[in-house]
């Protein structure tokens, strides 16, 4: 066993038997402790858990490399996903609160007097929480099988293991303070090794100030001036640029926005606390404790990626030995071959590493050895043989077609930047450990704040209020455990056979929240005339466009060879991408609504009247 290994073994089975001794301690006896935790959390503790219940595995795993990668245009997610928890503050948590229901699905119904609305809130909630808990159960046997150095399949059977026993016992109860402990851990494995690195770098202990600081022994050369330099020499596009497509980028951070204020497993954390002034209190402080992350995400990934791309290129573009010798492989380049998220291979038989720009050949050269290990549609192969051809056009009309190189030999997904980056960085073994745990805490975190909203949609929202109104409390609650039970069962088959998506999920759980809860909310808040067929319409309307959209470009339930046509910016509809449409179906389902409501009755006085009584601030 390394030293890696069991620093790992000791560092997960701690902060694991600590889940499991939370879990056991705040076992839910009552269906209040099972939804929300018999409302008597404190809103900063509130505010960490709900912050661990947002970082997820794509938050910590994922963003640092999509921010290292492309640069000034991924302050969209950073942005949306924290401006999100402003409109929830100021336009939806407080009334619901003041409603006095357990859950999303429980408003609708309730405000739109409709069970009809009730069942279409509770199909929109269970799409966008299965497809958020695969991306978790992927983490969680990627992180455990590489670090373990055992199997996805007993990966991801200990996390499901581990997942069961805290959430299907404890309820939200349990939750809480399990997300507690994990916010503790992911947020110190996160900024640790940014420490580290920043201080490794620039000389500077807050990362945040070392990405505009200059670098160690060179005073006057500043850290993102020399990334863009060396990035732009091997062809791709600077850091800092901001030559990007502006409209996309700001229906994009519309559409995160939108989605955030409509996220089922967000909203029902801040029912937890007993008062309205309390829920605007958990919001504040889930926002600072998200801001420690989300200020540290581009630090670390501009420091990540500039210490990968000085690793491979040690000279000047296009000299001789200025490339780093496959034989000379630092050991975290071994250590990641296997994964899934990083890979090597020498096009030109050189023996040196070239990573660069390659236009695409590199790309559509395995593609295409893909396609034909795996297809035998004429059609498909001569497409991938087309594509090879254009990259091959295109890199040849570069200047390293002139050095020789005959492709990109360096894959690195984004997944990986954080694992990776205190390997990369040479730091001590116990944190990359730390680093494991604290993507392991980012994933079940999240799964279990999802769990959640699906157990109570089922047992609660479907079964209690309308399919069995007589159903008894200890009925529910078992009820509840077997869906959460079945759920991670289910998605944990999903998890190791993914149907083909991994970025995608993100856009399809924001857009359909942005499409289709958050537009019903904000009507059946601020407007009384919004009755039952405007609420149910706009919800379908704008949840189908949405589907529509993404699948034309990404395939019909992600399946790549359905599309219906290139997911490139040429061919969508006014340059906006399948990721930022959820915006667009926010506009349609708002004039669904509202025209459908103004051509049929309005709804009932007494519901015009709690409307009215909602919007009336209380004392407390």
């Amino acid at each position: 066993m390394s030293d890696l290994q069991l620093w790992t073994y000791i560092i997960v089975g701690i902060s694991f038997g600590l889940y499991l001794a939370i879990a056991i301690w705040t076992r839910a006896g009552t269906t209040s402790e099972f939804y929300i935790a018999g409302k008597g959390i404190h809103p900063i503790a509130n505010g960490m858990a709900t912050a661990a219940d947002w970082l997820s595995v794509a938050s910590f795993m994922s963003m640092a490399g999509v921010v290292a990668f492309n640069g000034y245009q991924s302050s969209a997610y950073l942005m949306g996903w924290t401006g999100g928890y402003v409109l929830l503050a100021l336009l939806v948590v407080p009334y619901l609160k003041q409603w006095g229901q357990f859950t999303l699905p429980g408003f609708i119904g309730v405000r739109y007097y409709s069970n009809g609305a009730r069942v279409v809130a509770i199909i929109c909630l269970l799409v966008i929480s299965l497809t958020y808990i695969v991306g978790q159960m992927k983490g969680v046997s990627v992180t455990f099988a590489h670090f373990l150095d055992i199997s996805l399949e007993s990966g991801l059977l200990i996390g499901m293991a581990i997942m069961f026993f805290y959430t299907v016992l404890g309820g939200m109860k349990g939750i809480t303070y399990t997300q507690i402990a994990q916010y503790v851990v992911l947020i110190f494995a996160y900024t640790l090794p940014a420490i580290f690195i920043s201080l490794q770098l620039t000389g500077h202990f807050f990362p945040q100030i070392g990405l505009g600081s200059t670098l160690v022994n060179q005073d006057n050369v500043y850290l993102l001036e020399r990334l863009d330099q060396i990035i732009s020499e091997l062809g791709f596009k600077q850091y800092t640029s901001t030559d990007v497509n502006q409209l996309n980028m700001l229906l994009l951070t519309l559409t995160l926005m939108l989605g955030t204020a409509g996220l089922p497993h967000i909203i029902v954390r801040f029912f937890t606390v007993s008062t309205v002034s309390q829920v605007r209190y958990s919001v504040a402080w889930a926002l600072v404790f998200i801001a420690i992350l989300y200020t540290t995400i581009p630090a670390l990934g501009v420091m990540t990626r500039y210490n990968i791309t000085t690793t491979v290129q040690t000279g000047k573009v296009g000299t001789p030995n200025s490339n780093l010798p496959f034989e000379e492989c630092p050991l975290w380049m071994d250590h990641w071959q296997n994964s899934g998220l990083f890979n090597l291979k020498d096009h030109n038989n050189d023996g040196l590493i070239q990573y660069y720009n390659d236009k695409g050949l590199s790309n559509s050269q395995t593609n295409l050895s893909k396609i034909q290990a795996n297809s035998n549609n004429a059609s498909t192969i001569d497409a991938a043989n087309k594509a090879v051809m254009t990259a091959q056009t295109a890199h040849a009309n570069t200047p390293f077609a002139g050095y020789g190189w005959k492709g990109n030999e360096m894959a690195i997904q984004n997944d990986m930047v954080v694992l990776a980056s205190a390997e990369i960085a040479n730091l001590p073994t116990w944190l990359i450990a730390l680093v494991a745990a604290g993507a392991i805490a980012a994933a079940l975190s999240t799964a279990a704040g999802l769990l959640m909203a699906i157990s109570a949609a089922i047992s609660h929202d479907l079964l209690k209020l309308t399919l069995t109104p007589n159903i008894s409390e200890k009925r529910e609650l078992l009820i509840g455990r077997i869906a959460m039970t079945l759920t991670i069962l289910l998605t944990g088959y999903w998890g190791l056979n993914p149907p083909g998506f991994a970025a995608e999920v993100v856009a399809l759980a924001f857009g359909l929240a942005a499409a289709s809860f958050f537009p019903t909310l904000l009507l059946g808040v601020f407007s009384k005339r919004i009755n039952q067929w405007g609420a149910i319409l706009g919800m379908l309307a704008g949840m189908g466009s949405t589907l529509l959209y993404i699948f034309w470009f990404k395939g019909w339930f992600f399946m790549a060879n359905t599309a219906m046509t290139s997911n490139l910016e040429q061919n969508w509809f006014m340059g906006i991408s399948p990721e930022a449409f959820g915006v667009v179906g926010a506009i349609i389902n708002l004039i669904v609504a509202i025209t459908v409501s103004l051509l049929t009755a309005p709804p009932p006085s007494q519901v015009q009247q709690l409307v009215t009584d909602l919007r009336i601030p209380k004392a407390y």
